[in-house]
């Protein structure tokens, strides 16, 4: 599923460029010339996601697997230039994902159970605030390239960390609050009347995330000693 999305993501981008005819000659029109002059500056963005989990194991048993779904991203920008190379960037957004984990009947060994038991869905809704440095290039007539990095935290609205049932009642628990660090890559693409910019960015979670069943042996999460959000951003920024 990345893959598709990594290739999406390249031939939007060639497809930007090809509309740029004559990118790279010293004849190039520049476009929105002082754009980046302004102290302040605000747009939104629209994205894709694919989120997984990185998990870690208490003893050496087979991994449960993650199967991952295209998610939704959505959200503002407000950026203070600090010259021409760098920039503060805040990004608030509602970031939509959906992860399914599917466990081998060895976690079931000497027990009773269904099929239903072999997977675990998990829907998450996360209010998500990057705070990131973001380090440009030099203008090359109507692109900058650039690198961005930073922390963020998210508060996922689909929590159900408080529930008294868990996994013995089909419910897997996840924490409200994460933190994470972002790193990415991007080109600010300047046409005639807004700044467009295609993105890519990896988001790794520093915090556990699971919330323990109740019953210590459970094969749910007994064997689970952390299990941390890592995800793949797509952005399409409009400035």
């Amino acid at each position: 599923m990345r893959t598709k999305i990594l290739i999406s993501f390249l031939f939007f981008s060639i497809s930007i460029f090809e509309s740029e005819a004559q990118l790279f000659t010293k004849e190039r029109l520049l476009n929105n010339e002082n754009f980046d002059k302004a102290p302040l500056s605000y747009g939104y963005y629209l994205g894709f996601n694919s989120y997984d989990f990185n998990i870690d194991y208490k003893t050496n048993v087979k991994d449960i697997q993650v199967l991952k779904a295209v998610g939704f991203n959505v959200g503002l920008i407000g950026n203070v230039r600090i010259n021409d190379y760098f920039d503060i960037r805040l990004e608030p957004g509602l970031v939509m994902s959906n992860r399914t984990l599917s466990y081998s009947n060895t976690y079931f060994d000497g027990l009773t159970y269904e099929e239903k038991d072999l997977e675990r869905e998990i829907r998450s809704t996360y209010i998500h605030i990057p705070l990131l440095i973001k380090i440009s290039t030099k203008r090359i007539n109507n692109i900058k390239p650039f690198i961005v990095g930073g922390i963020s935290t998210a508060l996922n609205l689909s929590s159900n960390q408080d529930n008294p049932d868990d996994n013995s009642n089909g419910n897997f628990r996840m924490t409200k609050n994460n933190v994470f660090y972002e790193l990415g890559v991007g080109i600010d693409i300047y046409l005639t009347w807004f700044k467009f910019t295609p993105s890519l960015r990896g988001v790794f979670s520093l915090k556990d995330e699971h919330v323990p069943d109740f019953d210590a042996n459970s094969p749910w999460t007994s064997n689970i000693d952390q299990m941390q959000t890592r995800g793949l951003f797509i952005n399409f920024t409009f400035q």
